[in-house]
């Protein structure tokens, strides 16, 4: 039996962040997810000694502190963490950010719907993408990246 599909969502408002989850419930059969609505704490939970890795990590750009570029920077700069995939799952439609995010190794940059029926397919499409891309056998962070 294949394991479920972990993912993690970082976004800081609270209304997103419980409507995202409230569809990933949906595909519960499918996936688990673990929300952030700080990105310094899933970014600390990453870092940890013998941390579990998300197959994919979506990420919100528009956060206090540190926001999804600054997030994406210091994932792609440790060795422990570049190879997990990242999916800015955010409102902004600007070129600017699309241009950001793919500079900086987003795997994917996808624009959530306003129609929540979309936004449903959406995250099925998501789910059903990663669950046949991901890497299913993560290493121990004391070694670089996933286990061949």
């Amino acid at each position: 039996m294949t394991r479920l599909l972990q993912i993690w969502v970082i976004d800081d408002h609270p209304a997103d962040l419980f409507l995202t989850q409230q569809v990933f419930a949906t595909l519960s059969d499918q996936v688990t997810v673990t929300p952030y609505q700080s990105a310094q704490a899933a970014l600390d939970d990453l870092r940890r000694p013998n941390a579990t890795y998300p197959d994919v990590l979506l990420l919100d750009i528009n956060m206090p502190q540190l926001n999804g570029f600054d997030v994406l920077r210091a994932m792609k700069a440790d060795d422990r963490l570049t190879l997990i995939p990242v999916v800015m799952l955010t409102t902004s439609e600007a070129v600017e950010d699309i241009q950001q995010a793919y500079a900086l190794f987003a795997s994917a940059y996808l624009v959530k719907s306003v129609d929540f029926s979309s936004f449903i397919q959406q995250v099925e499409s998501l789910v059903t993408f990663w669950a046949h891309s991901r890497l299913l056998n993560w290493s121990s962070p004391n070694s670089a990246g996933p286990q061949r």
